[in-house]
């Protein structure tokens, strides 16, 4: 591992300073994926500024009902917020499919959505990388790809997103809260991340050296009625090979608001707006759940070995759609 020198963050304004006048430096909150990189020789900075101790690890209600969450609440007490099991039960679900209990502790909000898009050719330094060395290829497309990406995918990268958290959010349309030297700001999740198309390195529209200070959940009443569906090749700590959160609205029979996100199909949450839209106004039936579904994935792009995510993410989402729609109508 490469020296580095380490310094505490005494406030926000200090955290983005230090950056701000070395933008080789890292911000360090709870290490889970930085530290592991920085082992791996694929992040070197020199210099980690630690986030952890500022006050950003409050979940407050907002004035419009929702919630802000501080960047530094950690993904165990996120689940556990009484707030969101109760208005957002696909979130806590989808927080707690993720990693081990551990690594829950301390893992935290701003950093899971900043862990980097990555197959084990990105952690291997031995292999090109477009992701690491821009131009230098994606061995992936012809080697082992089981696991990657069918949407939004180029020749250039087919990774796929890890978070569990951040399919949720995305889902329920947060929006990710920042500070830099020049001021504050705000992107939607939407927004946050960027298409892979030829700069698979560059991942989200944060500008340089931005430190993410909370994720704000408007109030959504959809999303009382939502969870998340995660299908691994292991019981437990595993990343996903296909996962879903949805959240339904059904009145008399007909859906009048469907949520739906896709996760471990793309280099970023894969908001599933198509489905969204034919499915909306239609009956909460099997047939109009596959026809939205199969809307979705007609775009989908796979390769020879992951192929089987496509009638894999349909089974899901479909099974996802109608244990919704059966407790809709209890």
């Amino acid at each position: 591992m490469k020296e580095f020198t380490y310094e505490r963050a005494q406030d926000v304004g200090g955290a983005v300073a230090l950056l701000d006048a070395d933008p080789q430096a890292r911000y360090l909150a709870g290490g889970t994926n930085l530290v592991d990189l920085m082992k791996a020789g694929v992040e070197r900075p020199g210099q980690l500024v630690d986030v952890r101790a500022l006050p950003l690890d409050r979940i407050e209600t907002t004035d419009d009902g929702g919630l802000r969450i501080g960047a530094t609440v950690t993904n165990s007490d996120l689940a556990a917020h009484p707030h969101i099991r109760r208005h957002y039960p696909a979130l806590a679900q989808a927080v707690l499919e993720g990693a081990s209990g551990q690594l829950r502790n301390m893992a935290t909000v701003g950093g899971n959505l900043l862990q980097r898009t990555r197959c084990a050719y990105f952690t291997d330094t031995a292999f090109p990388c477009n992701k690491r060395t821009p131009g230098s290829g994606c061995p992936a497309r012809t080697g082992e790809h089981h696991n990657h990406a069918i949407l939004g995918a180029s020749e250039h990268c087919v990774a796929v997103h890890p978070s569990d958290m951040g399919v949720a959010l995305a889902a329920f349309d947060a929006a990710v809260t920042y500070e830099t030297a020049e001021g504050a700001g705000e992107l939607p999740l939407a927004d946050f991340y960027l298409p892979v198309g030829e700069t698979p390195h560059v991942e989200t529209a944060l500008p340089p050296g931005a430190l993410i200070t909370s994720v704000t959940l408007p109030p959504a009443p959809v999303a009382a009625l939502s969870r998340y569906r995660k299908v691994r090749e292991r019981a437990s700590y595993a990343f996903a090979i296909g996962a879903a959160a949805a959240a339904l609205d059904v009145s008399d029979g007909v859906v009048r608001e469907v949520r739906l996100a896709f996760g471990a199909v793309a280099s970023r949450p894969w908001r599933a707006r198509t489905a969204e839209r034919v499915l909306t106004g239609q009956p909460a039936s099997g047939d109009a759940f596959a026809e939205a579904v199969d809307a979705e994935l007609a775009a989908a792009e796979a390769l020879p070995l992951n192929a089987y995510k496509v009638p894999l993410m349909r089974n899901l989402v479909l099974a996802l759609l109608t244990e919704l729609a059966e407790e809709a109508a209890r």
